[in-house]
């Protein structure tokens, strides 16, 4: 029992170096990036590619996996971002960072799917619940930790890319002496559109929609912040408590939605974000505390969207069939999170900053639109016979880490 949890700790110490990093190294491109004069077309490029790298480490990454094993996969992968940040530093260029954002986002992608699976195989069905409990802590606490240090550094020097490259290559430790047996191979992921579409077609369309807002605000976030006069710490602190403001709110959200259709949840929620966007979009803020708040309420609203959307899927869903279909939605919020920064870099680009919320209030506005539109043509499922609503860490999720949720430890063996 002692040893299990050493493993899992250490795993978990693992997971947060690497989203450390990650949130660091994501938070700082943009920033500096806006500061060198890149056009902001070229910053919204960088959320694509790394959008693109993600879906393809998802798809990818088994095979090599599969072929060198967990330890040196991991390795691979670690190393690859350690480099690449590294690199980022030295090459302060626009299209060589969108090059190398491809590789960072493969390699994320299947350094998520190593570590997601170890600590799959050390979860048991009774300790499933709090692994994946402590495993959506670190993911939250990991990315704000990660985004705060850029407000303690220099965007214009190179200290913030050694101190990602230093998180990424710390990563690595904990499985280096890890002295755990290798888990099971990992699963291929597979995209059936039709099958997915046909289980729930809101919960289809919802997550490529709340992908392209949720891509949109991710990539250009802390450029709409820079361009609205705040400071780096402000920046900071504002892509912070968004993330913050979700993850407290899809609880609340989430059971509200146990309670009713979720369909009605997503429409209200989504509406209520759009709101917020039309808001800003209109308003264009540029007192710090304004931007702060509207941009945390914001949050609070966006961050709760996907959840619910896959928990609706799943009402549906034959137990067997969850991880299959979770996975195919998260395919499909990938390619969403391709498709937001582009649209919203050129919108911004051509008229401005607070365009960013025009495009994330057409998203969600569609979700509510289609999600009362469906409403009237199927019915929702009982109380009974819905799911329980689960928390789902947006920012680090695989199709490895959906089995970590409780609701799948049937399909566990």
């Amino acid at each position: 029992m002692f040893n299990s949890f050493i493993q899992v700790f250490a795993l978990l110490c693992g997971t947060a170096f690497l989203l450390a990093g990650s949130g660091l190294h994501g938070l700082l491109l943009p920033l500096r990036g806006g500061a060198e004069g890149f056009a902001i077309s070229s910053l919204g490029l960088l959320g694509t590619a790394w959008a693109g790298g993600f879906i393809t480490g998802c798809l990818l990454a088994p095979r090599l996996v599969r072929r060198v094993g967990h330890v040196r996969a991991f390795g691979f992968f670690a190393s690859s971002a350690a480099i690449i940040a590294l690199m980022s530093g030295l090459f302060v260029d626009s299209v060589i960072w969108i090059g190398l954002r491809v590789f960072t986002g493969f390699a994320m992608a299947g350094a998520f799917m190593v570590i997601e699976s170890w600590l799959n195989e050390r979860a048991t069905n009774e300790t499933r619940g709090r692994i994946f409990g402590l495993y959506m802590m670190v993911n939250y606490g990991a990315v704000m930790s990660g985004q705060m240090m850029v407000a303690g550094g220099n965007i214009r020097g190179d200290g913030l890319f050694m101190m990602a490259g230093i998180l990424f290559c710390l990563a690595l430790i904990p499985t280096a002496i890890s002295t755990a047996i290798s888990p099971k191979p990992l699963s291929e992921v597979q995209l059936d559109l039709k099958a997915l579409y046909r289980n729930s077609p809101v919960a289809s369309v919802g997550c490529i929609l709340i992908g392209i807002a949720n891509g949109a605000w991710g990539t250009l976030g802390a450029v709409y912040g820079a361009d609205s006069g705040i400071d780096t710490t402000m920046i900071a602190l504002m892509v912070s408590f968004t993330i913050l403001a979700g993850a407290l709110s899809q609880i609340p959200v989430g059971r509200l939605s146990d309670m009713m259709d979720r369909r009605f949840v997503l429409a209200g929620v989504a509406g209520a974000s759009s709101l917020i966007g039309v808001a800003i979009f209109l308003i264009a803020p540029t007192n710090t505390i304004t931007i702060l708040i509207l941009t945390a309420i914001y949050g609070g609203l966006a961050y709760a969207l996907y959840p619910v959307a896959v928990a609706h899927a799943n009402d549906f869903a034959a137990s067997e069939n969850y991880v299959k279909i979770s996975g195919g939605l998260l395919l499909l919020y990938g390619f969403g999170t391709m498709i937001g920064p582009l649209v919203a870099a050129f919108a911004m680009e051509y008229l401005w900053p607070a365009a960013l919320f025009a495009v994330t209030a057409l998203a969600h506005i569609s979700i509510t639109a289609y999600a009362i539109v469906r409403s009237r043509q199927r019915a929702a499922p009982s109380r009974e016979e819905k799911e329980n609503f689960q928390s789902l860490p947006e920012r680090a999720a695989t199709p490895e880490g959906l089995k970590l949720i409780p609701r799948a430890e049937g399909e566990q063996g």
